[in-house]
């Protein structure tokens, strides 16, 4: 069976402890998008870790972790993770990287920072990891495959020249930077081979293998749906799609082997990096919940910035949960909503004068003011509760009236940020 976690909003919904509680049951897990830009939060036996490129079930001895082709690899920091995991004292994990991955190169990670810096208050708010140039090159078809590394070294050094010729035009004249020099880019390239040669796989070939055999695969994303590039937040989004469905494409099986979709959403919103927000809140209202929410405060897991806060958007989730395809959904810091008297939802979007459940394109959503219904709230502490209806009527109202705003089920509740706080919930019929 094969099952995707992904997210329903911006990112940061909690996927990696859903993909850490869940990888219990699988045999394979796969990154199939996205790249280092970007991180998940474990807490787990071996302690507290921040993963950007590794999948987060990578802590079980009996699962192997694979770097689909859809993944931006920036190989120094997906070895240098590895490394500081094992340290830890986890068993060192199984590692299989597809050979038709596409390498992260210093040089994008230098363009990224650049270009962040020519727009200056005109930034995407990027995390200046490479991801947009890297895929840039990717689609313009003048970026390097990491079977590319195998080529012969004339042919290899022939395609140096040709990228770097581009790139040299950008960085004296637009930049007015130092330029590449070919032999840097190639020792670079010889580096990475060395590192990445043992784990290297034809990926699809073996995923159609495992399928075949029966095995549990399980497919994570990373972000979320508003920062899909083609219906997400358009332009503030990354450059990858976010969606299950570019799982298949990012792994390479078929589309029809994704049997459930299970989409993580926050029982509050959280965002990192620039966009239209509609729920979002400011000052002491925000700087509380940002305080007592997620793991430890509600801050970036790669570059540690504060988060942007706001209530849970129904508008926002229901649109997200739909293009993800949802067969579940995963609610991830119900227990962090415990102190509030009441707990205002965003139920609608008023744009114009008139109200709309629908989301809508980022020119519409940059005039939509929300609409709350209040809701109470039931001023306990929920962690430790392992039975739906041991909760508080409260908090059960709260996860019933979200669900039926959705129109998909809440299939599990997560009150707290162990592998172990996690309540399951049957489908209502």
């Amino acid at each position: 069976m094969v099952r995707a976690v992904v997210g329903a909003n911006w990112g940061d919904e909690g996927k990696g402890k859903i993909t850490d509680m869940l990888g219990k049951e699988a045999d394979i897990i796969v990154r199939f998008q996205g790249g280092a830009n970007a991180g998940h939060t474990i807490i787990n036996d071996y302690g507290k870790f921040a993963l950007h490129t590794l999948p987060s079930g990578v802590f079980y001895d009996h699962t192997t972790s694979i770097i689909g082709n859809g993944v931006a690899l920036n190989i120094p920091v997906l070895f240098a993770e590895i490394k500081s995991i094992v340290e830890r004292g986890v068993p060192a994990p199984k590692i299989l990287v597809s050979d038709r991955a596409q390498m992260v190169m210093s040089y994008h990670i230098l363009f990224d920072h650049l270009e962040e810096e020519r727009l200056a208050g005109k930034s995407f708010g990027s995390t200046k990891s490479g991801i947009a140039p890297f895929y840039s090159d990717k689609y313009a078809k003048i970026g390097f495959q990491v079977s590319e590394l195998f080529l012969d070294e004339a042919a290899l050094r022939e395609k140096i020249e040709r990228v770097i010729l581009q790139k040299n035009i950008l960085l004296e004249h637009l930049y007015h930077a130092p330029v590449l020099q070919a032999e840097d880019i190639y020792q670079e390239l010889m580096d990475y081979k060395k590192m990445v040669e043992p784990y290297l796989c034809d990926v699809s070939s073996y995923l159609w293998k495992a399928v075949k055999e029966g095995k549990n695969v399980l497919l994570e994303g990373q972000l979320g749906t508003l920062k899909d590039p083609d219906h997400g937040i358009y332009p503030m989004v990354t450059s990858s799609s976010t969606l299950a469905a570019y799982g298949a494409i990012g792994a390479g099986i078929a589309p029809y082997e994704i049997q459930q979709v299970i989409t993580v959403c926050k029982a509050y919103s959280s965002a990192v990096g620039a966009g239209a927000f509609v729920s979002e809140i400011f000052g002491d209202e925000a700087e509380e919940l940002r305080r007592r929410g997620g793991d430890g405060g509600e801050y970036g897991a790669t570059t540690g910035r504060p988060r942007r806060m706001g209530w849970f958007d129904c508008v926002a989730s229901k649109y997200g949960c739909r293009l993800q395809g949802t067969t579940d959904v995963a609610f991830t810091v119900l227990d962090v909503l415990g102190y509030l008297d009441e707990i205002p939802v965003c139920v609608g979007y008023e744009i114009d004068g008139e109200v709309t459940t629908e989301f809508p394109v980022t020119c519409m959503l940059e005039k939509s003011k929300p609409v709350y219904e209040i809701l109470p709230g039931w001023k306990c502490d929920i962690r430790g509760i392992r039975n739906y209806e041991e909760l508080p009527e409260n908090c059960r109202n709260y996860v019933e009236f979200i669900e039926g705003q959705l129109g998909f089920p809440i299939t599990m509740v997560s009150n707290g940020p162990g592998r172990k706080d996690i309540i399951f919930r049957k489908k209502q019929s």
